[in-house]
């Protein structure tokens, strides 16, 4: 399956919305059993967090044994080849994963090392420094992946998203309208149909 960041950038506006919505509300008082059971419902459940206590929150204390061997194996994989870049892949995948964001980079960047031509790193890179707020660096990696492959609509989509998030409306809604015009029927032009809508 083709890994296609513009989804994760929809999830982490919704996220931002959300938790602006909720940090802005006068009353910070949470009843504590609604808060037990909002962790109960919302908690993912995957490897990694299904070994968790129920009420725990995630911590360095209860991150589930068998994450912390699958870090090590792949940091161990890394140090003895680092040219093997479907390891340095996997490891700097995982770090994003365990919101180490900015060690991921230095990983994501050895692959590009190696090829620099490399459209899954470059996606993966923008979407890191997306998530961290650095914007222009996340811009960057984005117009790195367009003068490669100008044709790129996911680059293009995620191209506006960037431009909105720096508050550059105008470019957004211009990148985002000229992809719904020529691919109305397809996902990234319905995607970019309802992103002008929310501008």
């Amino acid at each position: 399956m083709k890994f296609k960041p513009l989804y994760f950038y929809s999830v982490l506006a919704a996220a931002v919305i959300i938790t602006l919505i909720i940090v802005s509300q006068p009353d910070n008082t949470v009843n504590t059993k609604n808060e037990e059971t909002m962790g109960k419902q919302n908690m993912p459940n995957d490897e990694i967090h299904s070994q968790l206590k129920s009420k725990d929150a995630p911590s360095k204390e209860n991150v589930s044994q068998e994450f912390k061997h699958r870090m090590e194996m792949l940091k161990k994989a890394v140090e003895e080849n680092p040219g093997d870049t479907v390891a340095l892949k996997q490891y700097a995948d995982l770090l994003a994963s365990a919101h180490m964001q900015r060690q991921s980079i230095e990983y994501y960047e050895k692959i590009l090392a190696v090829n620099p031509n490399r459209i899954d790193i470059l996606f993966s890179i923008s979407f890191v420094y997306y998530s961290i707020g650095n914007f222009d660096n996340a811009e960057e990696h984005t117009e790195q992946i367009l003068a490669i492959d100008p044709q790129n609509t996911d680059a293009q989509y995620n191209l506006a998203a960037i431009a909105a998030s720096k508050g550059d409306k105008e470019k957004a809604r211009e990148i985002w309208q000229r992809l719904a015009d020529k691919y109305p029927d397809e996902d990234v032009g319905i995607k970019a149909s309802n992103s002008l809508k929310q501008l």
